[in-house]
């Protein structure tokens, strides 16, 4: 059904779909684009695409699905562009890490008889760092791959066979597919991948600040310290747009975080402190 794919970004996301693809057995043409052309090349290099296009606008109009594997605006952006563009025999799929935003632009653009599909969609999947040369085409498996899809979409049967199919392909490429409301993603996603972005990023600036020049620090800080602050690591780029888009959320999170940490700092010498800890390791027993 599907034979034909163009990515636009292919940095770490971008890039492992198309080998994660390859890997499942796609056989037909992946078309990739990046606005750096070191990533395309190294997409390329890597064998993640089949080859680079020069204009994103004229490789999505060439496939039948375009997977948009961009920061949250310029997914926004593209979505403005290609709405007058493309129509019922296409569908653009995105990998954004918030969807209300994102879910409310579809619905006023697309999955309409005379327009192109759109399934909002995010793999719970990555790495600290990004760039084409992560790709991994395993990154996927065992991974949850969230979809915030309008079952009441008036999409053409086209349309409708191409969502089908290409949630077909993320489950073959080793996903556990999820359908969630945009706004239950967004409130999900905000405790179990913001959240613990924004502490790694407070405790290691904290650190840096205080401890960071302290030559003993490699030699006294150990495996804790590495996997408390591996999401340190993350850059501003990534992370900027998902601040902005969720908002709320994230501010509700690190409120009670925040009153939570002054609730351990005035126990540290009661039993509260123990009742703390219990309820921790009854959430870790249920992972």
């Amino acid at each position: 059904m599907i034979e034909r794919i163009a990515i636009l970004g292919t940095g770490l996301l971008g890039t492992s779909v198309g080998l994660a693809l390859k890997a499942a057995g796609f056989k037909g043409s992946i078309i990739g684009w990046n606005r750096s052309a070191d990533g395309a090349q190294k997409a390329l290099e890597m064998g993640a695409v089949d080859r680079l296009a020069t204009d994103p606008i004229l490789a999505a109009r060439e496939a039948q699905v375009t997977v948009i594997a961009l920061p949250i605006y310029a997914t926004i952006d593209f979505m403005e562009k290609l709405s007058g563009v493309l129509g019922p025999e296409h569908l653009i799929t995105d990998v954004g890490s918030t969807k209300r935003m994102i879910v409310d632009v579809a619905q006023r653009l697309y999955n309409r008889p005379e327009t192109a599909a759109f399934l909002p969609g995010h793999p719970m999947a990555g790495k600290e760092r990004g760039g084409a040369d992560l790709g991994d085409a395993e990154l996927f498996r065992g991974a949850v791959w969230l979809f915030s899809d309008d079952r009441d979409a008036r999409r053409t049967e086209g349309g409708k066979a191409l969502v089908k199919a290409w949630r077909e392909w993320v489950a073959a490429m080793g996903s556990r597919v999820i359908d969630i409301e945009p706004a239950r993603h967004d409130e999900m996603v905000a405790w179990v991948s913001h959240l613990p972005q924004f502490v790694a990023t407070a405790l290691s600036a904290l650190l840096e600040e205080e401890v960071g020049d302290a030559p003993e620090l490699k030699d006294v800080g150990g495996r804790a310290l590495r996997e408390m602050t591996r999401l340190g690591a993350s850059p501003f780029s990534m992370w900027r747009d998902i601040a902005h888009t969720n908002t709320g959320p994230v501010e509700h999170a690190l409120l009670l975080l925040e009153q939570r940490l002054q609730h351990l700092r005035e126990n540290l010498r009661t039993p509260a402190l123990r009742d703390e800890f219990e309820q921790a390791n009854r959430f870790r027993q249920g992972q």
